[in-house]
């Protein structure tokens, strides 16, 4: 991975049709990412239902986070000021490599060269554990997905289930690989994995003086943080160490405490199909004898300001992170995470990522075509991010990002021509007489499957027509009928 503003991209990484390709020739992750998708969608839409406010709760979530961006000034001096006043220590990070620093620094004052974390996508966002490596400090991932994705060496799929795209089996030779004291005897089965993954980590867990988390939400009014888990190695992240530094993305923070009433109806139920969290970890602050002793807020900005100034784009940065619309979106089911070059896939990703990032590199340029624009994402997106919007904005953007680089030049071109041709009776009637036959040589027979050269990239998913035998204008006239005026039958 290489630093930047905005999310990291990793290595390697190419624009999303590409590395589409590639995902979509990997049978059997599709076969895995088809039944679980399927698997939680079902889920949700079980809880969803015995909700008749659904739709109201849905409405106030978006009402609540509207409110926050708009006066997020206010409620981020006011959040510091709960904070401070709770007796943690607040930290103001403009980009990846500011907030890396601040958190090196924090762990390297305590001595320590390993230290736990919670699962958190704002630290993956930055590239800390690998910041952190190079620095001789070993980040320790304890959520079980996210162990998986680290020992293995891999990148996280999915928002909420990061090793989405591994299976049993592929997960038991990780741990037989990588994890120390593993038995031979040990099976695929679900149990003696969590089992395994357990005793490895209550080591872990017993040693670490440090820890660093994320946080679901920040409340101003109180200066709480809060934590939704399924776990409970977030508690043991957040109860045991004597440093706990908690990196935030600025858009985390909520006015109120009551707030947080809707959002752990609306979360749960759109991550996972659950009522409610088997884990919430609420804490303000310090309190002696109980928790760390020395807590430190890093609140992240990271493009999140760049997104805030689009109108239409800022939206996004009402997400709570529940992954709903990755579990709706036919073409993340396809293809899986890997494909969108960053730690945010899916729909939010396809929006989000190249707001935060910008539009100069071809990846995040064509994450915005990563989409059917079906809706589906908006209908289930708990806080109503009108994602479709988002993505013909973001198109408009990228088309314009092009045209002023000199970009497809020869599209342009065409469509000028084409353009010409159409504001012309005579010309229009002229392209006819050349193009039908053309096409009628270009054509099998049931159509067009492949055009040549720049034509090819229409053709890769979409076929044309098989071209009629004769235009509509010569059918006419053939008929014998009156002269045809164009204008006339407008």
């Amino acid at each position: 991975m290489s630093a930047a503003t905005g999310p990291v991209v990793w290595a390697g990484s190419k624009p999303f049709p590409k590395a589409a390709r590639t995902q979509l020739a990997k049978a059997e992750q599709r076969a895995t990412l088809n039944r679980v998708t399927h698997q939680i969608r079902r889920k949700r839409a079980a809880v969803v239902a015995e909700r008749d406010d659904w739709e109201e709760l849905r409405r106030a979530g978006e009402q609540i986070k509207n409110r926050v961006l708009r006066h997020l000034d206010t409620y981020l001096e006011q959040a510091e000021r709960s904070l401070v006043a709770a007796g943690v220590t607040v930290h103001w990070a403009s980009d990846a490599d500011h907030a890396n620093r601040i958190v090196h620094a924090l762990v390297k004052e305590t001595g320590e060269t390993e230290i736990v974390k919670i699962k958190s996508m704002v630290t993956a966002e930055i590239g800390l554990n690998e910041f952190l490596a190079k620095r001789g400090i070993t980040a320790v991932e304890t959520d079980l997905a996210e162990l998986i994705v680290q020992m293995a060496d891999d990148l996280p799929s999915h928002i909420v289930v990061p090793a989405i795209h591994r299976n049993r089996r592929e997960i038991r030779d990780i741990f037989a690989e990588h994890m120390p004291g593993v038995p031979s005897t040990l099976t695929d089965e679900p149990r003696d994995l969590a089992g395994q993954a357990r005793r490895h980590l209550r080591k872990k867990f017993l040693r670490a003086k440090v820890a660093v988390s994320g946080a679901n939400f920040v409340v101003a009014e109180t200066g709480t943080l809060c934590i939704v888990e399924s776990e409970g190695n977030g508690r043991m992240c957040l109860t045991l160490p004597e440093r706990l530094i908690s990196v935030v993305g600025i858009e985390k923070v909520i006015s109120t405490f009551a707030d947080l009433e809707v959002f752990l109806q609306l979360l749960p139920r759109s991550s996972t199909g659950e009522r409610m969290n088997p884990y919430t970890s609420l804490w303000t602050g310090v309190t002696p004898g109980d928790g760390p002793a020395d807590l430190h807020v890093v609140f992240l900005d990271n493009g999140r300001t760049q997104a805030l100034a689009d109108p239409v784009g800022r939206q996004a940065l009402r997400c709570i992170r529940c992954s709903a619309c990755l579990n709706s979106c036919p073409v993340y089911e396809r293809t899986g995470g890997h494909a969108y070059g960053s730690v945010y896939p899916g729909p939010i990703g396809a929006i989000l990522t190249p707001q935060l990032r910008g539009m100069d590199d071809a990846v995040d340029r064509a994450l915005p075509f990563a989409s059917s624009l079906c809706g589906a994402c908006y209908e289930v997106c708990p806080v109503r991010i009108n994602i479709p919007e988002v993505l013909t904005h973001l198109r408009a953007r990228a088309v314009e990002h092009d045209r002023e680089h000199g970009r497809h030049r020869l599209e342009r071109m065409v469509f000028r021509a084409v353009a010409n041709g159409f504001d012309d009776d005579e010309r229009y009637a002229r392209g006819l007489s050349l193009g039908l036959p053309l096409a009628h040589r270009l054509a099998g027979r049931d159509g067009i499957h492949r055009l040549p050269f720049a034509g090819a990239g229409w053709t890769q998913s979409r076929d044309v027509l098989q071209p009629p035998s004769q235009s509509f204008r010569a059918w006419w006239a053939e008929q014998g009928l009156d002269a045809f005026d164009g204008e006339a039958a407008r």
